[in-house]
């Protein structure tokens, strides 16, 4: 019998969690402007209580995006994490919008779409303006682009949007969400 991913439990090992947790933090100390005032340790004791946390930045970890610390919600208590690779995450692209235009698609589907890979990693998709806010903070998808959470009203005409950096302007598209490329992915984000 085979394994469904989304069947899996939502645990790291301890050695699992050690080395997530050494990455994050060598992280954090390189990409001291992405959230400078913030203290590791207090970040590090946040995510050691959140361990299905934890799992799903590995997820985002495994999948290529190097997520990183980039805010702190004080009236919330939550850091923000968000996938901070130059280029859309490697193995999170070729991915159609979502489940609904993975199913219209008569062939050639990709294998999964990007939010329903963002659920089963237990991450959400950035917003058009969390996008256009990590911009802010350096230069990211300059080769590749992103799907953003698409408003209600554009998906039920059946598009999707999505964006990315080019002659240093963020840039907003359109596509049909049943499209996928192989320079497309999706970056996602995660409130600890």
């Amino acid at each position: 019998m085979t394994e469904n991913k989304n069947d899996r439990k939502k645990e790291l090992s301890v050695q699992q969690c050690e080395e997530l947790l050494r990455i994050l933090k060598v992280r954090f100390e390189k990409n001291e402007k992405l959230h400078q005032g913030i203290q590791w340790e207090l970040v590090q004791a946040k995510l050691e209580a959140n361990m299905e946390k934890l799992w799903s930045l590995n997820e985002m970890e495994t999948t290529g995006g190097e997520p990183d610390v980039i805010g702190y919600d004080e009236s919330k208590e939550e850091y923000m994490f968000v996938d901070c690779s130059s280029e859309s995450p490697k193995n999170r692209r070729s991915l159609c919008y979502d489940r609904d235009a993975l199913e219209s698609r008569k062939e050639h589907k990709p294998e999964n779409s990007a939010i329903d890979m963002a659920n089963a990693m237990g991450i959400e998709i950035l917003t058009e303006d969390q996008y256009r806010e990590l911009q802010k903070l350096g230069s990211f998808d300059t080769k590749t682009s992103s799907w953003v959470k698409t408003p209600a009203h554009i998906r039920e005409l059946g598009g999707a949007i999505f964006c990315d950096r080019r002659y240093d302007t963020v840039f907003l598209y359109h596509n049909g969400a049943d499209s996928y490329y192989g320079v497309r992915g999706f970056r996602g984000f995660i409130k600890i």
